[in-house]
């Protein structure tokens, strides 16, 4: 599914040089669970940037599943982001005006799928995540928890064979995190690739594989 070679990000300001990511060679299995571990500043978020084609690489080769995404142009990483790639953040990203049906929607629409099809795709979508009773509640009627599930429902909208997740259980107490790792760990089981950043060894754990980044550089961890 991923598969880097000597990946490199730098950032240029002025004069100055930043090499956040030096030399990342990676190889993610289709079906894989990768946990992606380090400290502040070791440059997880930088190298989850370019695994979600958020980002472009200064240097080095990334193919993603199958396609080699090193030098394509801005429309061409959107559209792989839009059929490849699904996105959980730690602080959620739902839209506050909208409901959870329409939150998971969104990418549908983006995507000129008709408005019945994107209703019945994210009512499905909110139901395999336990929460179709709150299709039509906002996410401020949610708890943190409840809303990190409609994010994962909407990630999953458009049926994307990867999942790239940061800090999904950043923000929740214990229990909704371990609700969200359970869901992972199922979503992983029926076949999507999973590949997340954390800084809790436990959720770590938790995955297959554990990577641990520092000073933008990695090397795998014994399970």
């Amino acid at each position: 599914m991923i598969l880097t070679q000597e990946l490199k990000k730098v950032y240029r300001n002025g004069a100055c040089e930043v090499s956040a990511v030096r030399g990342v060679t990676l190889e993610v299995l289709d079906g894989d669970f990768v946990a992606i571990v380090g400290p502040s500043g070791s440059g997880k978020s930088t190298l989850m940037n370019v695994l979600g084609c958020l980002d472009a690489a200064t240097a080095g080769y990334y193919a993603l599943d199958g396609e080699d995404v090193t030098q394509l142009t801005s429309d061409g990483l959107a559209r792989v982001r839009s059929r490849k790639i699904g996105f959980v953040f730690q602080n959620f990203n739902l839209l506050p005006r909208l409901t959870a049906e329409e939150n998971v929607a969104l990418p549908l629409m983006y995507m000129g799928v008709p408005v019945r099809e994107r209703r019945e795709r994210a009512e499905q979508a909110l139901g395999s995540v336990g929460l179709y009773h709150r299709r039509g509640h906002l996410p401020a009627e949610m708890s943190g928890g409840q809303q990190q599930r409609v994010a994962i429902a909407r990630a999953l909208i458009t049926r994307p064979p990867l999942l790239l997740a940061d800090e999904p259980t950043g923000n929740l107490d214990s229990v909704s995190g371990g609700d969200i790792m359970r869901y992972m760990t199922r979503l992983n089981a029926e076949g999507t690739t999973v590949v997340l950043i954390t800084h809790d060894d436990g959720v770590a754990r938790k995955c297959r594989r554990r990577v641990e980044m520092r000073d933008g550089v990695i090397r795998e961890l014994r399970p």
